[in-house]
């Protein structure tokens, strides 16, 4: 027996007690939403009020950009795994190869196309952190750094990021210590309690998209975003008893379709004027926004405002493809933007972006300057003081940039970089800018190749917000120049591509004759 461990307990009663100094790194709160445009709420991010900004009700988002600073161009994916895959791993979603939504293992999600074959060799069951599944890329985590690094770490809601039955399905995987109806889902059966969030009366999954975890709510009349936020307050109220800072990633599976009634919001987007369609979706809208209110005010009461960052942001743009869910034309429903989800245009992939971190933002600020859904992997470690050069993902190649110097003003990481999109994909529903293309934008400049039948389109997306005029024949050697480069990108990271159906060959890169 080892005398010396004996005698430890004996020894402490009669140390004197020593304070531990408190950690004052920042919390860091990550308010992620689902399928949120950028202009489904009252705060503008256009340079001018708009109607779609009219109809919604978000003062809590409006408190928060009061007290922080608006991006207005932030980018993510046209759908959800690849961002929340690039969230995660740092990794652009060309290189870690999960450019559609995952689901079931071993199973693709493309619908079909007839002359087009979709990409095939994609990573449709996700990432994951340790080797051993095929299709799907092993890569760090930001959360398990925050973890290593002494962060008490939280997940609540949508994960999305590894097919069933595969590790990286279990936010718990990810380096969450907890873990709050996280799974392999991207979307929901329903919000509804009096369904069980998914379940028959005896327990039983009535739908894929059950919500798991949920079950004390059953039947209770609150609505799953709801839910969600007492979840996130409970383990909130946990984690301030540890003495260690904590991340709580607020991860809603709102605003995502069906588009069921919040009823704590509904009447009141009635009695506005808005149609019943108009009204549900916009008490979705404001049951997330009641959410936000409720972790600030958490916050606030908590003493916590003055160390704690909040970040808000959706995952792709908002839905505007599918006919039926919401009143008037589809694909206008992200006006000035064009189209919406599952688009490589403006409308799919720039999303509404608010950050909080107080010392480093001014109130009521706004950056203009771009970023992509990857940088938050190297901006969030970096605002946790984390080395990169002793952090998990040493030997692992980060895509993302740190934009800490755009939110302090010091610096401007945008000036000349690329961005790249890769969607070799069919969807299963159409418009424009959906389906089997990719992208590339510097400065203001964007192109989008299309691999079905290899037309260009160029948009300076600084003066042509709506992207209303292809200035594709106008400057052929800008299009040259950017399909080198698109090209060159894809090729280096061992990018998927679709292939020509009738002669079984991989569609043309974008800079190939």
């Amino acid at each position: 027996m080892n005398k010396t461990l004996c005698l430890l307990p004996a020894l402490a009663t009669m140390l004197p007690a020593v304070a531990t100094a408190a950690d004052e790194r920042p919390n860091i709160i990550l308010f992620m939403v689902d399928d949120m445009g950028w202009q489904d709420t009252s705060v503008p991010f256009a340079p001018d009020t708009t109607a779609n900004n009219r109809l919604f009700l978000t003062p809590n988002m409006e408190r928060l950009a009061a007290s922080g600073m608006k991006f207005t161009r932030a980018y993510a994916s046209p759908i959800s795994s690849p961002s929340r895959c690039s969230l995660f791993t740092g990794a652009n979603a060309a290189r870690h190869g999960v450019t559609n939504w995952t689901l079931n293992r071993d199973q693709t999600t493309d619908e079909h196309n007839d002359t087009i074959a979709p990409a095939s060799d994609w990573n449709f069951n996700g990432i994951q952190r340790v080797p051993g599944i095929n299709n799907t890329f092993v890569g760090p985590s930001f959360v398990q750094e925050l973890k290593d690094a002494g962060y008490h770490t939280i997940h609540v809601g949508k994960a999305h990021l590894g097919a069933f039955d595969t590790p990286g399905e279990n936010p718990h995987h990810w380096g969450f210590e907890v873990n709050v109806a996280g799974s392999a889902i991207g979307g929901l059966a329903t919000y509804l309690s009096e369904k069980n969030f998914g379940h028959d009366a005896q327990g039983n999954p009535t739908s894929r998209f059950a919500i798991e975890g949920l079950e004390k709510y059953w039947g209770t009349g609150t609505f799953a975003t709801e839910a969600l936020t007492l979840e996130a307050i409970k383990a909130l109220n946990r984690a301030k008893k540890y003495n260690q800072p904590w991340f709580l990633y607020m991860a809603h599976y709102a605003v995502h379709i069906p588009i069921d009634r919040d009823p704590r919001f509904f009447q009141k987007h009635l009695d506005r004027g808005l149609t019943p369609k108009d009204a549900a979706y916009a008490s979705l809208i404001e049951g997330m926004d009641k959410s936000l209110g409720d972790i600030l005010d958490w916050v606030d009461a908590n003493g916590q405002a003055d160390n704690t960052i909040i970040i808000f942001m959706s995952d792709n743009g908002g839905l505007a493809a599918a006919p039926g869910w919401r009143d008037g034309e589809i694909h206008t429903q992200n006006a000035p933007l064009s189209s919406g989800k599952g688009s490589l245009l403006e409308g799919g992939i720039r999303e509404p972006l608010i950050i909080r971190w107080p010392g480093h933002t001014t109130p009521g600020s706004q950056c203009g300057s771009y970023l992509m859904i990857e940088d938050f992997y190297p901006t969030i470690t970096e605002m946790a003081g984390i080395d990169p050069l002793k952090s998990d993902h040493y030997g692992h190649t980060i895509d993302g940039i740190s934009f800490v110097p755009m939110i302090d003003g010091t610096g401007d990481t945008s000036t000349d970089r690329v961005l790249i999109w890769n969607y070799p994909h069919v969807w299963g529903l159409s418009g424009p800018g959906i389906d089997l293309s990719c992208s590339i934008m510097k400065n203001q400049w964007k192109l989008i190749y299309n691999y079905a039948d290899r037309s260009k389109q160029l948009f300076n997306v600084e003066a042509d917000i709506a992207e209303t005029t292809n200035l594709a024949a106008e400057r052929p050697d800008l299009v040259n120049a950017l399909s080198a480069e698109l090209g060159q990108r894809l090729r280096a990271v061992n990018a998927s591509r679709p292939t020509v159906r009738s002669t079984n060959l991989p569609c043309p890169w974008p800079d190939e004759p």
